[in-house]
């Protein structure tokens, strides 16, 4: 089956605080030495799809370095590849930026009519999971659905009102959505992953976005959900969406300390997680390091205390130092005797010595890129 892969590689409308001042939310570091595009990409590389365009607009140099010419995902190829997606001015439109999903789709639409491909997966570059999409590709022919939708069956508990709820009938067809509705109507939830045929696609796009419907989900699919044929696909792995909260993305990256999710993840024989190489040598831990229950990454030189705490590449800790309960990002330096509880700390940050950083109570302290304190 031929699939061409779309990305959409997040917009202004994220909660990620400083963490997305100077960069995208697909950008954000994860996990120690990924970015959160990796596992989107990853999927759909492990998954047979080897034509990927990533839509990208807001603050798009961070994830362009990162992503360069896809040699990491074995997509600097002669046919397909990885393409960047941005808005441009033409004499047929003036527009600066992407006003919603369709509008994107709509002003690349020589990238998907020049593409040999018969379907589209269109997917979100700040998701957080490791899937094989070839079941879905299989379900949606089996179905004969003009678009299939991945979901999932959340627990009580969730923020309903951040996602689209969906309902379905007993041949798992969608018969109504509910998006970010403040109201319970089900515990089954859109994951923001489309797979539609792409003659289709076109045809929707064709009819709706001149006449001002901007929006894949809410402008387009809702109001047809009685005239096309969309259906459900139900994920029941690990699934999160980091740019929900600061919150949302602290405990998303303490979910890597633990072993299950772990496994799941990174430990998948024929669904490898790739991201883009930077050759530094091992950590090193010095004589008087302690460390417990952490994700230390390359280049990082310990010579502390580091406690259930993921730290990125590159990461000095002086001696005498505590790290505990910490997310801090790359190229950061933390002299001798800082103490730093419950803090994400951005790149290239400088915590003077003998500093103190905690958070109070539930609240996460976020350090900003390049600080110095």
């Amino acid at each position: 089956m031929r699939v061409a892969g779309l990305i959409l590689s997040g917009s202004t409308k994220d909660n990620l605080d400083k963490l997305t001042l100077k960069r995208t939310s697909a950008a954000v570091p994860v996990f120690g030495k990924y970015r959160a595009i990796d596992f989107t990409l990853s999927n759909m590389v492990n998954s047979g799809i080897t034509n990927v365009g990533v839509f990208t607009q807001y603050n798009p140099r961070s994830l362009m370095d990162h992503l360069g010419s896809g040699k990491e995902w074995n997509l600097d190829r002669k046919r397909g590849g990885l393409f960047i997606l941005q808005p441009f001015i033409s004499p047929q439109s003036h527009k600066m930026y992407y006003e919603g999903t369709a509008d994107a789709l709509f002003q690349n639409l020589t990238f998907l009519r020049r593409s040999y491909e018969d379907f589209v997966l269109i997917g979100s570059g700040d998701h957080i999971y490791n899937i094989d999409f070839r079941p879905l590709f299989k379900y949606h022919v089996k179905n004969g659905a003009d678009i299939t939708l991945l979901t999932k069956t959340v627990e009580e508990g969730t923020s309903f009102s951040q996602y689209g709820q969906v309902i379905t009938d007993e041949n798992n067809r969608v018969t109504q959505i509910y998006e970010k509705d403040s109201k319970y109507h089900s515990n089954k939830i859109f994951l923001g992953v489309y797979f539609i045929n792409k003659a289709f696609l076109l045809e929707i796009l064709y009819a709706s976005v001149p006449n001002g419907k901007f929006d894949l989900l809410k402008d387009i699919i809702i109001p047809n959900l009685s005239r096309i044929r969309v259906f459900s696909y139900d994920f029941e792995g690990y699934w999160k969406n980091i740019k929900k909260s600061v919150e949302d993305y602290y405990n998303i990256n303490m979910d890597i300390l633990k072993e299950e999710v772990r496994k799941e993840l990174f430990y998948q024989p024929e669904r490898k997680i790739f991201t883009k190489l930077k050759d530094s040598a091992p950590p090193k831990i010095n004589v008087n390091a302690e460390i417990s229950n952490s994700i230390i990454s390359d280049g990082c030189i310990i010579n502390g205390v580091v406690r259930n705490s993921v730290l990125s590449r590159n990461v000095y800790v002086g001696a005498g130092s505590v790290i505990e309960d910490c997310i801090v990002l790359q190229e950061s330096y933390l002299e001798e005797g800082s103490i730093i509880r419950k803090t994400i700390i951005d790149k290239n940050v400088r915590i003077r010595s003998g500093k103190k950083l905690e958070g109070i109570g539930n609240e996460i302290n976020v350090i900003e890129k390049g600080a110095i304190l």
